[in-house]
């Protein structure tokens, strides 16, 4: 990373992730909760409560280890929520959060990923199980299912893939620092809105990777598809033209039309862990500037 890399909020990494993931659920993005949109089986409320959940277990991420932080912050949650909503987001933050105060967090993580272990593993298994997400469907090897004999990395790398979480275990959380973070920053550096820049960072995400949530669910060809409805909204001038600014409302019923509900919660989940980069090295400065309560999207 290019900026200085203390936290200039003062805020703890349990604070900076609690905030990452209430900005990412308050922005309106296309197939999305937010602020104005719920889901049959979803609801903002699940994830503002999520939110509040997950800050004490990654305030301790740095001294339990990251498999320990994951199955803390989901046990947390489903106290409190009754269904999945942050286990990708959590799988994400974990690592992030226990990057020690004045380390670059790029080099920071890849250190943290190096050092997990088997224990990590089995926790993150653990919580995996507990948070029931949909779609996993069976592995070859390391399979959910068995207790895993590999480092939490390592069993990451099986699935680097066909899973876009497992993927940045594997290459050091490169479609987050690497490409997420940037379109993120340059966007805010290009005068956009807050909320402008964070649905414009999630279509950028989701045109050039397809999701991991809808693939798991409904296929290669229909992940494909919704990307490239993505990359069709960004092409047309978003948010800058009026036609671009009509397709992406089109898109957005598109995802969300009851024969098809695709939600693209992994590119959601990337989002956040860049959320949490953006306010940690101070992308997004806080105090919140006035307006974001504006929401120009």
């Amino acid at each position: 990373m290019d900026r200085d890399d203390a936290p200039r909020s003062g805020l703890s990494p349990g604070r900076l992730a609690q905030l990452a993931c209430l900005l990412e659920v308050t922005a309106c993005k296309p197939g999305n909760v937010h602020r104005l949109r719920d889901l049959p089986d979803l609801h903002f409320v699940d994830f503002l409560l999520s939110a509040a959940a997950i800050a004490g277990p990654l305030d301790r991420a740095i001294s339990v280890g990251v498999g320990a932080a994951v199955s803390e912050c989901i046990e947390a949650t489903r106290r409190l929520v009754g269904t999945n909503t942050n286990l990708g987001m959590v799988l994400l933050l974990a690592p992030l959060a226990a990057v020690p105060e004045g380390v670059d967090l790029g080099e920071g993580v890849e250190a943290i990923l190096g050092e997990t272990t088997v224990a990590d593993a089995r926790a993150v298994y653990r919580a995996i199980r507990r948070a029931e997400p949909g779609g996993l469907g069976s592995a070859p090897d390391q399979d959910l299912a068995h207790e895993p004999t590999m480092t939490l990395r390592a069993v990451m790398a099986l699935a680097a893939e066909r899973d876009l979480i497992a993927r940045q275990y594997a290459n050091g959380f490169r479609e987050v620092l690497g490409e997420a973070l940037p379109a993120l920053r340059e966007s805010l550096e290009g005068g956009w809105p807050l909320e402008t820049a964070i649905i414009g960072t999630h279509l950028n995400v989701l045109a050039c990777h397809p999701d991991s949530l809808i693939l798991r669910k409904f296929g290669l060809e229909r992940a494909l598809e919704v990307s490239r409805r993505a990359a069709d909204v960004l092409d047309a001038g978003w948010p800058d033209r009026e036609e671009a600014v009509r397709r992406c409302e089109a898109f957005d019923a598109w995802l969300r039309d009851p024969t098809r509900r695709f939600n693209p919660g992994t590119t959601a989940d990337l989002l956040t862990a860049a959320l949490y980069a953006a306010l940690r090295d101070g992308t997004i400065g806080l105090p919140l500037a006035e307006d974001f309560a504006g929401f120009s999207h």
